[in-house]
């Protein structure tokens, strides 16, 4: 089975607002990006889309170590609440909806379908793979920002 990294991030202007995502995915010495944009979201939304983008992206089970500044992506799978939403109909422990559980299902069955360790990384900090998730997704926004903009001027 192949190993694979991968380095997720997503941004918000506002919240919601317009948002990015991006993700890098490593296999040996060969690195792709992947970013996309949704313009009306929120920030966790945008963490959950990264994260479901990059596992999407591989065409054959992997061991892959994924790697998240979202303390809510990561606690979710380490601390067991996906586990607990789904036996518990979707509910939280306060018995409200899920938020999100659009996202969280795809992501758990695309989860599902490799070996993945989650790695919680401190976000805009010294881990190059972050920052650059971090400027893809922000790039998005701007991209996307300026279009609006030169569309709107015509």
């Amino acid at each position: 089975m192949k190993n694979v990294r991968i380095y997720t991030d997503g941004a918000c202007s506002g919240n919601p607002g317009p948002g990015g995502w991006a993700a890098i995915l490593i296999y040996q010495e060969v690195e792709k990006e992947i970013a996309g944009f949704v313009e009306e979201t929120t920030n966790n939304r945008m963490e959950l889309t990264a994260a479901l983008e990059g596992l999407k992206a591989l065409k054959q089970r992997c061991r892959v170590g994924l790697y998240t500044d979202s303390a809510y992506v990561h606690n979710a799978f380490t601390k067991g609440w996906t586990i607990s939403w789904e036996l518990n109909g979707w509910k939280t422990a306060k018995k409200d909806p899920v938020e999100n559980q659009d996202l969280w299902k795809l992501l758990i069955h695309y989860a599902n379908n490799h070996e993945v360790t989650w790695y919680k990384v401190k976000g805009h900090a010294d881990n190059p793979y972050n920052n650059r998730c971090d400027e893809l997704a922000r790039r998005q926004i701007t991209d996307h920002a300026k279009t609006k903009g030169e569309e709107t001027a015509r």
